[in-house]
């Protein structure tokens, strides 16, 4: 998507210094109809609220046509005039995501398209269309070849949607990231999920523990490829090094995104339909786990320091 930041100068006329008192009247105004930037897309909004924070206006918006669930603030730097100029840079970055033709300014004919299916989207063209077509994944099937019928949907709780609309922002929009190594790491989290269903039900663990093998192992490889957003790749050539595994490094932030990927990745596995069915129901069962543990193994807030830089996920 278009860095918001750069049209912060359609959004409130001449850029006043960073430092400057805001204006004592704010660019929108209350029940105003307004497009703004929401993860990669630009949807339809309405300001419901307008006040001034930390120096800086903010405004209480509604998507239209989602669920009021996803009502949120956001800063002016998000939002843009409703104009038809405007509209045309909507469509026009849509259409460059290959965005369905159902979809129009955040809603759907039926079901809204939340913001998190609207990132999934994105990263799903990104890396299995446009580079799919030009190179073979390590076990030699070039991408686009699965089987797209045995394609399952795991269920995000939606606490987790959140986690990962949050965490696309921080790196995309607020140039921040998650701080390595983090603590716990993806290999802390499996074992204290294995140790969780060891003392509920010892035999259920030994099953677990082999979808937890499987976890790791395709977090391994996957992290480098698929996971990793374009400002945190110098990151991951620093940090694992050797024969250090990303799994002893990077933490639930990272391992969140490796389920939007599952679904997509099992399609190259030969795995029987019951077998699919359990499989689905112990990831949907390690998921509300993670859910559970929420404010422990999730970070609140990402660094600032190194997050710097002109890449975006791409």
């Amino acid at each position: 998507m278009g860095n918001s930041s750069k049209d912060n100068s359609a959004n409130s006329g001449d850029a006043s210094p960073a430092d400057a008192p805001p204006s004592d009247s704010s660019t929108y105004s209350e029940g105003e109809k307004v497009l703004a930037y929401h993860g990669p897309r630009i949807y339809e909004a309405k300001v419901q609220k307008a006040e001034i924070r930390k120096n800086e206006w903010r405004y209480f918006v509604h998507y239209l046509g989602w669920n009021k669930n996803w009502d949120e603030w956001v800063g002016e730097s998000r939002l843009m005039k409703h104009t038809e100029a405007n509209v045309v840079k909507q469509h026009a970055l849509d259409k460059k995501q290959g965005v369905d033709k159902n979809v129009k300014s955040g809603r759907t004919q039926g079901k809204a398209k939340s913001s998190t299916d609207a990132k999934v989207d994105k990263e799903d063209i990104k890396h299995n269309v446009s580079k799919g077509k030009k190179r073979k994944n390590d076990s030699g099937i070039e991408k686009g070849s699965g089987n797209v019928d045995k394609l399952f949907k795991i269920q995000i709780p939606a606490s987790l949607k959140k986690q990962l609309v949050d965490d696309w922002d921080f790196v995309n929009q607020q140039d921040k990231l998650v701080k390595l190594p983090r603590s716990p790491t993806v290999d802390e989290i499996l074992t204290k999920y294995l140790e969780y269903k060891s003392k509920k039900d010892s035999a259920a663990a030994d099953s677990s523990g082999e979808v937890l093998k499987g976890i790791r192992c395709y977090f391994d490889k996957a992290l480098p490829m698929m996971l990793l957003y374009k400002k945190e790749r110098k990151q991951c050539n620093e940090a694992v090094v050797d024969s250090v595994s990303p799994s002893s490094i990077y933490g639930a932030e990272h391992l969140l995104r490796l389920f939007v990927k599952l679904p997509e990745l099992l399609a190259y596995v030969n795995i029987e339909e019951e077998t699919l069915n359990r499989l689905q129901l112990k990831l949907l069962d390690f998921l509300k786990f993670l859910q559970k543990n929420q404010s422990t193994f999730f970070l609140s807030a990402y660094d600032g320091t190194k997050g710097k830089g002109k890449g975006r996920d791409e």
